[in-house]
């Protein structure tokens, strides 16, 4: 009697569908630069750049011990530029041909003295070019034989440019070279390329590029008979690193 307000179950009940539990919510974080397990592509990136900056600060070192290096050896030695001088200049022929207004017969005799002041360094020269110009051009050239120079030394160096070339002169220059005949004296440039390389005690320098210029020559013909009495004047050359 007391269940008669009870309702009788005989089967399954079904009632709302209970909810899975939550899972913890975990921030993602990212992989650092030595944590590539994760995310293989962001650690390649993150190493690449590890590697670039490692690079980049080796050179920044590398161009500073340089600099520094450079700057202490000059103000150990204190190095000179070598001085260059045209001693004596003179010509056996200069003159076009006969038969060819555009080619030129030359027999130049140059004699430099070359000065090295340092008291420290010595000097290669690996390699030396001397080219003769009129009009600016290049009528002729002659290699001179590599050498070594001490300190505190100078070295006599004789040269002899001498041959036939085509040369185009402008209308200026042919006016020029007929007066130059009517004098005996010749306005001549001359300019030497060389490749150098100095040296202190054991250890020898890298190899620089300099070019000598010793422009407008008053270079006398020989066989001229009105240059007697003219005789040539010492020049100091201009030198330049390139």
């Amino acid at each position: 009697m007391g269940d008669k307000h009870q309702p009788y179950l005989n089967g399954a009940y079904y009632g709302p569908s209970v909810p899975p539990p939550l899972k913890p919510n975990r921030r993602y974080k990212p992989p650092g630069c030595c944590c590539c397990f994760n995310c293989i592509g962001s650690c390649l990136r993150c190493c690449g750049c590890c590697i670039l900056s490692l690079i980049c600060n080796i050179l920044v070192a590398v161009a500073v011990i340089l600099a520094v290096t450079a700057l202490l050896i000059w103000l150990i030695f204190r190095p000179n530029a070598v001085k260059f001088y045209v001693t004596d200049a003179s010509l056996n022929r200069f003159s076009l041909d006969s038969n060819n207004n555009s080619k030129i017969h030359y027999d130049l005799h140059l004699n430099f003295t070359v000065r090295n002041p340092n008291q420290r360094l010595g000097v290669y020269y690996d390699a030396i070019q001397v080219s003769g110009y009129y009009g600016e051009q290049r009528f002729g050239y002659v290699d001179v034989s590599p050498f070594y120079q001490g300190h505190k030394n100078t070295t006599v160096v004789v040269t002899r440019v001498q041959g036939q070339n085509l040369v185009v002169l402008g209308d200026g220059a042919r006016v020029d070279l007929k007066e130059d005949d009517k004098a005996g004296v010749y306005g001549i440039d001359v300019k030497l390329v060389m490749s150098v390389r100095f040296r202190f005690w054991v250890v020898k320098s890298w190899k620089f590029k300099p070019k000598i210029k010793c422009n407008d020559l008053k270079v006398p013909l020989v066989s001229s008979s009105s240059t007697s009495g003219f005789r040539f004047k010492t020049m100091e050359c201009d030198f330049d690193f390139y």
